[in-house]
């Protein structure tokens, strides 16, 4: 049985549990809407995520005052006879972000994961965007070692409803591979560093992908086929990406052999 944890995200107390009722399946169809603003034919409705609870996933909710203010879904995956999690979607309220509550969703997960017999969840993000990819590879210990182009179809801007938005951008995205059981992942998920060596290539993205978007969105596209034409030749050169450079100004993707 799933039990809570709790942990400090800005002096404020958030409870981390399996969602269980229809009114928390709500709650976590109305953070999607906020958070990334789609269209409601691609939001993940109640119905897919109590199936998908039937089929052997779940939902994480992160809770603050028995209030929804994040939440991960993990289903259950399957490749001939091995079975491993794939992490659907995560959400983190506004207000909520950049405090610590991804995190401990995520690591919640892990041990949910590992509780179950798992050792490997797979997602993807997007490779223009530096935030996410300084979570996945540098927080959390992901390796990527595949590429997808185009994978949702055209994508629809981050927020429509934002003044100068853009959509009709293809939707390439990283897969992140979490090799739960890794030494690197196991010391990250106690805080402590594990260097890799020295990289052999990087791929420079801009700094604020976003912000290009709405100011230049010719640019911004062909910035998007150029890091996919060199991540794609990376990885068939057989290297894997496994940091991210943190740089206000030339973030870079590290990889190595």
């Amino acid at each position: 049985m799933p039990t809570d944890s709790a942990a400090e995200a800005s002096n404020t107390t958030v409870n981390i549990r399996e969602v269980s009722s229809i009114q928390e399946y709500d709650a976590c169809i109305k953070l999607q809407r906020e958070v990334f603003g789609l269209p409601d034919l691609e939001i993940s409705p109640r119905r897919h995520l109590i199936v998908s609870h039937r089929a052997g996933g779940w939902t994480l909710g992160a809770f603050v005052d028995h209030k929804l203010i994040g939440f991960v879904h993990h289903l259950a995956a399957v490749k001939g006879d091995y079975i491993f999690g794939y992490s659907h979607m995560m959400a983190v309220a506004a207000e909520y972000q950049n405090k610590g509550v991804g995190a401990q969703l995520k690591w919640a997960q892990r041990a949910r994961a590992l509780a179950e017999g798992r050792d490997f969840i797979k997602w993807t993000f997007e490779p223009m965007r530096a935030r996410n990819a300084h979570f996945n590879l540098n927080r959390l210990g992901v390796v990527v070692r595949e590429y997808a182009v185009n994978f949702y179809g055209t994508d629809y801007s981050t927020n429509p409803a934002e003044k100068g938005s853009v959509s009709g951008l293809d939707s390439d995205r990283l897969f992140a591979s979490w090799e739960l059981n890794d030494q690197r992942v196991e010391s990250f998920s106690q805080r402590q560093d594990f260097p890799v060596g020295d990289p052999e290539r990087a791929i420079e993205i801009p700094a604020d992908f976003g912000a290009l978007l709405k100011s230049d969105p010719d640019e911004a596209k062909r910035e998007m086929l150029r890091v996919r034409e060199e991540f794609l030749q990376a990885l068939s050169d057989g290297l894997v990406c496994r940091e991210f450079e943190r740089n206000d100004e030339q973030p870079r993707y590290l990889f190595f052999r």
